[in-house]
Order: structure tokens, then sequence, then C-alpha cells
């Protein structure tokens, strides 16, 4: 009980905290509300399962897991190798360039539009657990099944945005390619895609979480002894619930990770967009 009470009187009082510096401009304040945040949910998740105390087959605590991911950095290092590197990446990478590039197709080609885009449609609507058990027959048990997974997961988010960033042109601005005597490429990519940077990096923003769910959810149907899917998987059947938090604390900082980096590069291709100097002034 006084676990619990510990972590009760540490919430509130980082309730208090986050509320003060809600109120301050200075640059730290946007990194240190989120680590304040995430800090506190750790302590009361700590107080509640041991002032309660809760089995760890059930829910482990966070030093619980804490200890497994020091126990077994080389089985999580293998893992996030397995499904991010190898199935997430290459797939997001893949996914994300035929998105694009079926965009372009469907902006020069009117007809595409009418035909490829309720395909896409269809290809998005499809359930990864449908998909994946057919991928794993066609590209076997490999990293190769889990990346066809992900391109069919990424594709049509990646197709949609940079469609809408495409025409995110008006019409003034074509006109004046035109009476330059631009060629579509040339509008291409001197208009065109500039303005569609912002679409295009929100669809990239998009896909990078679903290709770490998709990689990790395709690895439950198929695949070697190693990668996150396969893990939490076994883990579940071994009621090894340290070493499953393990692998989605793992999943977790990665996609954050990936979320991140992919944010960053926006800020740097994007910083002449509007809403990239709206941010920099707050």
């Amino acid at each position: 009980m006084i676990w619990l009470l510990f972590a009760l009187a540490f919430w509130a009082g980082a309730w208090g905290m986050n509320i003060w510096l809600a109120k301050r401009k200075a640059p730290w304040v946007r990194i240190a509300v989120p680590v304040v945040f995430g800090v506190t949910i750790l302590v009361l998740w700590e107080g509640v399962v041991r002032g309660l105390s809760i089995d760890s087959a059930i829910l482990p605590a966070p030093s619980v897991i804490w200890a497994k991911i020091v126990e077994v950095p080389d089985m999580l290092w293998t893992d996030f190798v397995q499904t991010v590197l190898k199935g997430g990446l290459s797939g997001y990478v893949l996914g994300s360039a035929a998105g694009i590039g079926a965009a372009i197709l469907v902006d020069r080609f009117g007809f595409l539009q009418r035909g490829l885009l309720p395909i896409g449609n269809f290809v998005a609507a499809l359930p990864v657990v449908g998909v994946a058990p057919i991928m794993v027959m066609w590209f076997g048990f490999g990293w190769e099944s889990k990346a066809a997974v992900v391109i069919a997961m990424v594709f049509f988010p990646m197709l949609i945005n940079t469609v809408a960033g495409l025409q995110a042109t008006d019409g003034m601005q074509r006109d004046l390619m035109k009476t330059y005597a631009a060629s579509y490429a040339q509008t291409l990519f001197a208009l065109r895609l500039p303005a569609a940077m912002p679409f295009i990096f929100n669809g990239l923003k998009i896909c990078s979480t679903l290709a770490l769910i998709g990689a990790i959810v395709a690895e439950y149907f198929g695949s070697p002894t190693r990668g996150m899917g396969f893990r939490i998987q076994t883990g579940m059947g071994r009621l090894a619930l340290d070493l499953v938090w393990a692998e989605i604390a793992l999943a977790a900082v990665a996609g954050a990770g990936f979320y991140g980096l992919v944010t960053a590069f926006e800020k740097r291709m994007t910083f002449w967009h509007p809403s990239q100097r709206g941010n920099d002034r707050s």
C-alpha cells in the first residue's frame, strides 16, 4: 500500500509540475513535458503493481521489464534487426517509393485515377491477418514475406497523400509554368513535387508506424526463430510476460525513433513551408 500511496503522491506532484511547465515558453519545455509525463506513468505503473500485489504473469512492473531488457540485450538486438531493419525498413522504403511513383503516374494520366485508385483502396482494405499468411506462402518464412506485407500496407497511404499533394498547386501557378513553355517533367520537379512535400512527409510519418505494425503482425504467421512478433507469440505461450513487455517496449522505442527521424528530415526539407515557420516561432 505504501508503494501505491507513493505513486499517487508522485502523480499529483508531476501533474502540478506539468501545469507549471506548460506556462513556460523556453524551447526545453517541449522535451521536459513528455519526459515528466512518461516518468509519471512508469512510477504510477510500478506503484499500482507493487501496491496491489499484481502477479507478474498478469502485469509485470516496469522494474521487472527493465531487468529482462538488461538480461537479454543480444536477443532484443537480433529481433530488432530482423523485424525493424530487414522486414519493416525494406518494406517501408519499397512501398513508399512505389506509392510516390504510382501517384506521379496517376497525376500524369487521368484514366489511371479512375482505374488505379479504386484498386489501391481495395488493397488497403485487405486485413493484414489475411494478407500475411499468403505472403508467407509466396515468399517464405524470411524477412522478404514481412517486407511484402509492409509494402501492401504503406502503398495506399503514400499514394493518396502524394496525389493530394500533387494537386495542391493552384491553376495560376500551373498556367505560369505553361507560359514558360515548361514540360510536364519540368513542372513536376520545379513546382508540383516541392508543393507536395508536406503531403508526402505526412504519408511517410503515417507509414512509419504502419510498417512496424505490419512487420510484427506478419511474424505471427511464420518466421525464423527470431523477430519481435515471433518472440511476443512464443512469450505469450510460455506466460513470459516480462519478455513480451520487453519486446513491446523495444517496438515502442523503435516506432517513436523512426517517426522522429522522418519528422526531423521533414523539417530540413520543408523549412520553407508556413507550417514549419510557424513551429519555429512557437
